[in-house]
């Protein structure tokens, strides 16, 4: 079955997020995802908001840039919230983007290497393991968390290219798709995932997220448009979406048969109804999903 989830973007202000949490849970959508794209709005600090807020929607973070997190800051957060609201909170992290990691200082000569260090310590301080680890990036001495998750904690990476998503089969729980992948570059990137999977031995499943840009409601397709050209994207068929819930519907299947497990429908930046979109997800999306 495919879950079904939205963006909540950062291009919001956040005190707008308590009404859209809620709305999005009285709605019964399954997942709320926030961004913490530089320099809007924090991760971890949302996810919390929006849990406390809420008593049974899912909320992801996709995606937390790891050259601004010491590991064992993520690890900790990433524990809180896991005891705290228990299934709830899915936790993605990833290069960033670079020039964004280069204005504060934080930019990594290899951030494939980074990444894939980060993986490996932070995934085995939530399973509550002692690390000592002395990486090019990543150096913990004698380091475990007094409160590890209770349960297992995910970790996704949210990757693009060929190296990395290799290393997220490899290394990661999961992996986050942006939205101007089409259903077959999915499919492209499941094989890619799997080749790590297979060279790192994993056989467990690894779940993958896919954005969707949509729009629905009056000026749908003039403003998916306008969102793809101020991109640089090509607009195209696969390429996001612009409809009413069986056209959005019919893109999120195109996707599922592709290989995304969860499909996260991400609004455009001047989306003129927040509330109204999740509901629209949530309502009029979802049951024709499956």
């Amino acid at each position: 079955m495919t879950a079904l989830g939205a963006v909540f973007r950062p291009q919001l202000a956040p005190e707008r997020l308590r009404d859209v949490a809620r709305v999005a849970e009285e709605a019964g959508l399954e997942e709320l995802w926030l961004w913490e794209d530089c320099f809007l709005e924090g991760g971890i600090s949302t996810a919390a908001a929006a849990l406390a807020w809420t008593e049974r929607l899912r909320v992801g973070v996709g995606l937390l840039p790891v050259p601004l997190r010491n590991v064992a800051v993520t690890a900790m957060e990433a524990a809180t919230l896991h005891r705290m609201f228990p299934g709830r909170a899915i936790l993605g992290v990833g290069h960033g983007v670079q020039d964004w990691m280069g204005q504060v200082g934080a930019r990594a000569e290899s951030p494939v290497t980074l990444l894939r260090e980060y993986l490996l310590a932070l995934r085995a301080l939530l399973r509550g393991e002692r690390v000592t680890t002395e990486g090019r990036y990543v150096r913990l001495d004698d380091v475990a968390l007094d409160w590890p998750p209770a349960q297992g904690a995910e970790v996704l990476a949210g990757v693009t290219g060929p190296r990395s998503l290799g290393l997220a089969g490899e290394a990661a729980d999961g992996t986050i798709l942006t939205s101007v992948n089409t259903p077959d570059d999915v499919r492209r990137a499941r094989l890619l995932i799997d080749e790590g999977r297979a060279a790192a031995g994993r056989t467990e499943p690894h779940k993958v997220v896919m954005y969707l840009l949509a729009a629905t409601g009056p000026g749908a397709a003039e403003r998916l448009r306008a969102e793809q050209l101020a991109e640089g994207l090509e607009p195209g068929p696969d390429l996001g979406v612009a409809g009413d819930a069986d056209t959005v519907a019919k893109a999120v299947r195109r996707l599922a048969e592709a290989g995304a497990d969860t499909v996260v429908l991400q609004p455009t930046g001047d989306e003129p109804d927040p509330e109204g979109f999740v509901r629209f997800a949530a309502q009029q999306v979802r049951p024709l999903v499956d």
